[in-house]
């Protein structure tokens, strides 16, 4: 008997490969492998001391299968040339074996395999002395792959006698040690990524799996939005539009036009929009389609958040298109808001005078500044010059007698200037060539200084028209 057993070895060998080869990789691709080999067989001490067997060189061959994954049926077999004391005699073997290969590593991997055949020693030239008997081989080894389709096999394989009579016999145990060509053939190709093109004809290595490619193994993306098809959930996305990892298009906003499409991509939510993305303003007051609790706004009023007009003097005509936008409350007034009384009674007097004479605009005292209760009177004004684009007017500011000229001056100029800035300031059809500013101080009384009704008359703002032939024109 070998001083190493064999059998015992190579069954270790077996069941400890089989933890490790569920979860290695593949060694081949190949559906069969063919392999020849060469090698030395070392017979057992109990065969040699009895038939006098002699160590010598071992040839044989294995054909593999695969049946599964990792799991492969081996036939193998194999020639010994034994040398007796007495003559040359042949020793060999044939199995049928379960094998599982541990594709640990692609280049590198480990096998084992157990099965059951029939040995038989025969004399040359003595047929009668004749024998054979049951095995149940052990094998164990590696696989070195070397090109696509050649591989190195190394292989130790243990064969313990199962003898038909003699059952005393069953520990004789004999040892083959080989190494060999392997050639693997049939089967797929080998396909690294998975995506059904064989390596060497795939262009695009490393396909995330799941995509479907070309004829090349490059993915496929018919709607060019960066993913693939197979793993795109929305395969018709619009080209342009950006998309999720799972390729259905972003809506960042809410609108119904994808983001990358989307020309207004931060429109308020419940906007209507078009088919840019942007929101629609039908009546044109700021506020969009959708959200305008006033759709029929006129054009050019001024509104509030809600799109509805905004009304500062409540005279039912809208702020931005109200003409005279402070008149006094209950003033009965024309489509351009302002009081039909004033304007007729102001244009008359302009046409009749060639002037307008006003005693109540207000200001702060021994200021320019306009208190609010003018702004109604000054754009009466401001309304009725505008009738009159080719008008030259001096704005003249005066005073009564209290304080000094120069102060009186001074004071007068600068509300005469106020006014002017007002009327331009509201009236944008009003140019600023058309319009001078002038101070009197109280030069010019309209009556004595001797009462505090005459003063308040002497201080006024007076809007004196320089070319009255204008006026005669359009009258």
């Amino acid at each position: 008997m070998n001083r190493v057993p064999g059998w015992l070895l190579g069954s270790a060998l077996s069941l400890g490969l089989l933890a490790p080869a569920a979860r290695a990789q593949e060694f081949e691709d190949r559906r069969f492998n063919l392999t020849a080999l060469v090698g030395g067989t070392r017979f057992d001490r109990e065969l040699k001391d009895g038939p006098m067997l002699s160590d010598h060189v071992y040839l044989g061959g294995r054909l593999s299968a695969r049946l599964k994954r990792y799991l492969w049926l081996e036939v193998a077999g194999g020639h010994t040339k034994a040398q007796t004391c007495d003559c040359n005699a042949a020793w060999t073997h044939n199995s049928a074996n379960l094998m599982l290969v541990s594709p640990a590593w692609r280049s590198f991997s480990p096998f084992a395999s157990l099965g059951f055949g029939v040995a038989q020693y025969r004399p040359i030239g003595l047929v009668s002395n004749d024998w054979h008997n049951g095995n149940f081989e052990a094998a164990g080894g590696v696989k070195v792959r070397l090109a696509d389709a050649i591989g190195l096999r190394l292989e130790v394989r243990n064969m313990l006698l199962l003898p038909s009579r003699q059952w005393n016999k069953s520990h004789i145990d004999n040892l083959v040690l080989g190494a060999g060509l392997v050639y693997a053939f049939g089967g797929r190709p080998r396909d690294s990524d998975g995506d059904g093109v064989p390596d060497r004809r795939d262009r695009c290595a490393g396909t995330p799996h799941g995509c479907r490619v070309d004829a090349i193994g490059c993915t496929i993306d018919v709607d060019r939005d960066g993913v693939c098809d197979g793993l795109d959930a929305c395969p018709n996305t619009p080209l342009g539009a950006r998309v999720d990892g799972r390729g259905c298009p972003l809506d960042s906003d809410g609108d119904g036009i994808f983001d990358g499409l989307d020309a207004c991509e931060n429109t308020p939510g419940g906007c209507t929009v078009d088919a840019r993305g942007c929101p629609l303003d039908a009546d044109g007051d700021g506020a969009c389609d959708g959200l305008d609790r006033c759709p029929a706004t006129k054009r050019g009023c001024t509104v509030d958040a809600r799109g509805c007009p905004l009304d500062a003097d409540g005279d039912g005509v809208c702020d931005g298109l109200d003409a005279c936008a402070h008149t006094p409350p209950s003033t009965r007034v024309d489509q351009a808001g302002c009081p039909v009384a004033e304007v007729t009674a102001r244009e008359n007097e302009l046409l009749d005078t060639g002037r307008i004479r006003l005693s109540n605009v207000n200001f702060d005292t021994g200021k320019a500044s306009i208190r609010p209760d003018a702004y109604a009177v000054l754009d009466t004004v401001g309304r009725v010059l505008t009738k009159w684009p080719g008008l030259v007017i001096e704005v003249g500011g005066h005073t009564d007698s209290r304080g000094s000229r120069a102060s009186n001056r001074d004071l007068s100029q600068r509300r005469a200037v106020s006014v002017r800035a007002y009327l331009l300031a509201h009236f944008p059809k009003l140019e600023p060539r058309q319009i001078t500013a002038r101070g009197y101080g109280g030069s010019q009384p309209l009556v004595p200084n001797t009462s505090p009704a005459n003063m308040e008359q002497n201080r006024r703002v007076e809007f004196v028209v320089l070319n009255k032939e204008i006026l005669k024109r359009q009258k």
